[in-house]
């Protein structure tokens, strides 16, 4: 069949070169033409702005910034690759094992593309919204605030991947970017330009807007809270934390208590709200990526990044990604009291079925796994199957649930091969911002004020179980859940049991490594991890963490080629 289709190609290429001898067919007048200045108009600006927004949600499997999951869950100790062996999108197993991650791994190249073409948008809009005047424009100053919102997130997301990256506003001249250096800035000065386009935020943007989706006052207010308590972890050039910054601290506090006070936001009474269509843009959701389906374009606007996180069921088909790790799963078992076991949790597997019944567990574990024999995603008659793994043996027998909606929810679509979903995917929840606040009062020292804040939001865990029943009515685990008392509430152990209560509360959620490169304690934390859990999955029997390197991704080869050595490594690399 190929020699009958080269030759009928030939054949009609000959034809086409004799037909066509008279290139006059070529002249064409033009239609039209769109110049610069034609994108000036407040209208045209306005889709700018948008264009900035899509690309939220415009990631891909091979390099997603949704959840950041590859880097915040896998690189964490959360969860495994998954998929079909260590061969499959084999960078996230470099990631993984941090001793196999290179330079010139083109996943890595990528998600840094694609962050900077967000902020390319965002800078693209702040410079024609530079040019317009208000009377043209009334909205004008606020979309600038919603560009320089945007633009925060992206390069957050950049420091806290590459911690140097080049930064680049709108002030700068295109043909000028090949001249700014990754180290021109200073880690620290680097976290300043960040919170200045929040700040920036904070001052200009609507408590509330007209159109669900663009960002508000409170997004901003929360996200600079953030970027300060990142910021206020003062880290060497060896990425070695060295202390906090109390003033940084005291401003998230601040920052977190007008967003509470805004009374727009409280935590679900159900945690599995959270990880619901119907619980898109709920009182939880501070800001969210808004995806689509059924809006007139061919496949929809929906979750790309999460695709490959499917079981391999029928029903779903693809991939088998993002397993959760044993450590993870054991990690929910809690004592007497229904507290957590701090050091003890991982003495002993759950694993068996009957291990679920004879340990308690809090329950936010059956909102965030799936596991054999349990209800998958709260329907009682969908029940999670060994047969929907793809490769046990290797990443043994857990699924992430919370990216996920069953095959009958009306955000559902499959884009062969793959799975996704037009659910929201939320970037700041309301539980965020209340533990945010907690981690700022204790690393301050008033840690008895951070009690209650904590003891709330284990509260709302305790309080939901009403999805967790099997088809008899039955709970599916034992589940058992308890609050901190004062007793025994000192720095040290409030520290703990905020650290502890973040990985429970946001499992599977891309946060993980981040949270443990901010305190300082990436290094022996993983590598302790890595000596047990190796034993039970050997794909992680060559994974070790090295200090002082581990902590960042490198900066991509290809970045540094193209700029013709302007950009610098990062240490190790």
């Amino acid at each position: 069949m190929k020699t009958i289709k080269t030759g009928v190609l030939a054949l009609s290429l000959l034809t086409l070169s004799f037909g066509c001898s008279d290139k006059k067919f070529l002249e064409v007048d033009p239609k039209g033409s769109l110049t610069n200045e034609d994108l000036n108009t407040p209208a045209n600006i306005d889709k700018q702005v948008i264009a900035a927004y899509s690309q939220l949600g415009n990631d891909v499997y091979t390099a997603p910034y949704t959840s950041m999951w590859p880097y915040g869950n896998v690189r964490g100790g959360d969860a495994y690759k998954g998929g079909n062996g260590t061969a499959d999108v084999d960078a996230f197993h470099f990631y993984e094992t941090f001793s196999f991650n290179r330079v010139d791994i083109g996943n890595t190249d990528q998600v840094w593309f694609l962050l900077f073409i967000g902020i390319s948008r965002a800078n693209d809009a702040l410079r024609r919204l530079d040019a317009v005047n208000e009377t043209a424009m009334p909205t004008k100053v606020i979309r600038q605030a919603e560009a320089r919102f945007l633009r925060g997130h992206f390069y957050f997301l950049l420091k806290e991947l590459f911690k140097q990256v080049p930064y680049i506003d709108e002030t700068v001249p295109t043909d000028q970017y090949n001249t700014v250096s990754n180290v021109a800035l200073t880690s620290d000065q680097l976290w300043d330009k960040i919170a200045d386009d929040f700040r920036f935020g904070v001052a200009n943007l609507p408590a509330t807007q007209p159109e669900i989706g663009r960002a508000t006052k409170s997004a901003a207010q929360a996200y600079l809270a953030k970027t300060l308590l990142f910021q206020a972890y003062k880290q060497s050039d060896n990425n070695t934390v060295t202390g906090t910054d109390p003033a940084k601290l005291q401003e998230v506090v601040t920052l977190t208590d007008a967003v509470i006070a805004s009374g727009k936001y409280s935590l679900h009474p159900d945690f599995a709200t959270n990880f619901l269509t119907a619980g898109d843009n709920g009182v939880e959701s501070v800001f969210a990526i808004q995806f689509s389906r059924n809006d007139g374009t061919p496949k929809g606007r929906t979750d790309r990044g999460n695709q490959l996180n499917y079981p391999m069921n029928p029903e779903y088909g693809c991939c088998g990604f993002h397993q959760p790790s044993q450590n993870l799963v054991n990690s929910f078992k809690t004592d007497a009291q229904g507290l957590p076991l701090f050091t003890t949790f991982n003495n002993s597997d759950l694993s068996a079925a009957a291990d679920f019944q004879t340990n308690t567990v809090d329950p936010r574990l059956d909102h965030s796994v799936g596991i054999p024999a349990h209800p998958y995603k709260y329907d009682p008659a969908f029940i999670f199957q060994t047969s929907w793994l793809r490769d046990r043996n290797t990443y043994g027998v857990f699924m992430s649930m919370k990216e996920n909606v069953l095959p009958s929810d009306p955000s559902f679509q499959k884009t062969p091969p793959f799975m996704s979903t037009s659910k929201n995917w939320t970037i700041i929840r309301f539980a965020d911002v209340l533990l945010w606040k907690a981690e700022a009062l204790i690393e301050l020292g008033r840690q008895n004020e951070a009690l209650p804040i904590i003891n709330q939001i284990r509260q709302r865990a305790q309080n939901s179980t009403a999805r967790l029943k099997t088809t008899s009515g039955q709970p599916i685990s034992n589940y058992k859940i308890g609050l901190y008392n004062a007793g025994q509430w000192n720095q040290q152990y409030a520290r703990e049991a905020l650290r502890f209560e973040r990985r429970l509360e946001f499992a599977l959620e891309g946060y993980r490594f981040f949270d443990l490169v901010r305190w300082g304690i990436a290094g022996d934390y993983l590598n302790t991890y890595f000596d047990k859990e190796k034993v039970k999955r050997p794909h992680l029997k060559d994974a070790r963490f090295t200090k002082g390197r581990d902590e960042y991704l490198p900066i991509p080869l290809n970045q540094i080629n193209f700029s013709k050595g302007v950009y610098k490594q990062n240490p190790g690399w």
